[in-house]
């Protein structure tokens, strides 16, 4: 479904993302883990298209020099150079780190911006699944974003996410900030989305605990380049991932 190679991203002459190679197998969970700055969020920038618009933004202002190297493909086809709105409309949609929803607009508001590559019976349809999922959005629907918990603020950025009919979610640290006892629900609900409609899924994310058992595959980043790889069991049997996410 997403072949990712040799991804290279720079800003300036630091390098963020190094020479970062993976796979997302359709209809598959695939986590990326690994600690504050270790490149997630630089990767699910390349990944969406975002870093794009931030590289002509820096242009613009004469800031720094944003350089995306490798390959990204997607269907048959690189799609390094597309532009965001393009690779959305192909499917790839971000969900991105601390939510970023719309805080003055209502729940059904937010959800309704998300579905504007939906037609009517696509938004209908999801629409009914989103608060399916989250049924809290459902009894919300009319209150302001800014005024929902961390946790429903998260439940709402992924429900606006799959109102754009998503082929495969980009979900950037879902769990950022959470408790742990939201982490464990929203960890449940992205394996029932995963698991009820089909969609492929790439989770970054710096706790990993809650998604290890769910994932079907995992990379685990530092410093821009993965140091291991494997299946959820493989990664939680192996000794350095027990000591770094695990405390044993």
């Amino acid at each position: 479904m997403l072949e990712v190679k040799n991804i290279m991203l720079f800003y300036e002459n630091a390098i963020a993302v190094n020479n970062f190679s993976f796979t997302a197998k359709a209809g598959k969970i695939t986590g990326i883990f690994g600690s504050n700055s270790a490149g997630k969020s630089s990767l699910m920038w390349t990944l969406s298209g975002i870093i794009l618009d931030m590289r002509k933004k820096e242009i613009m202002r004469g800031g720094e020099r944003i350089t995306v190297l490798g390959e990204i493909i997607y269907e048959g086809a690189n799609i390094i150079d597309m532009k965001p709105s393009d690779r959305a409309r192909k499917g790839i949609v971000l969900c991105p780190e601390r939510r970023r929803i719309f805080p003055e607009s209502s729940v059904m508001e937010n959800l309704r911006i998300g579905g504007y590559l939906a037609n009517a019976a696509q938004a209908r349809k999801t629409l009914s699944y989103v608060f399916e999922i989250f049924p809290k959005l459902k009894d919300l629907r009319h209150r302001n974003g800014g005024f929902l918990s961390g946790g429903e603020q998260q439940m709402l950025a992924i429900g606006r996410a799959l109102m754009a009919q998503p082929k495969v979610l980009l979900l950037d640290e879902p769990l950022l900030g959470l408790s742990p006892a939201m982490e464990q629900r929203l960890g449940q609900a992205i394996k029932s989305i995963n698991k009820e409609i089909g969609v492929t899924i790439v989770v970054s994310e710096q706790y990993a605990r809650p998604l290890f058992p769910i994932i079907d595959y995992g990379y685990i980043i530092e410093n821009g380049a993965a140091v291991l790889e494997g299946t959820a069991e493989e990664l939680m049997n192996n000794p350095d991932v027990k000591e770094a996410y695990f405390g044993i």
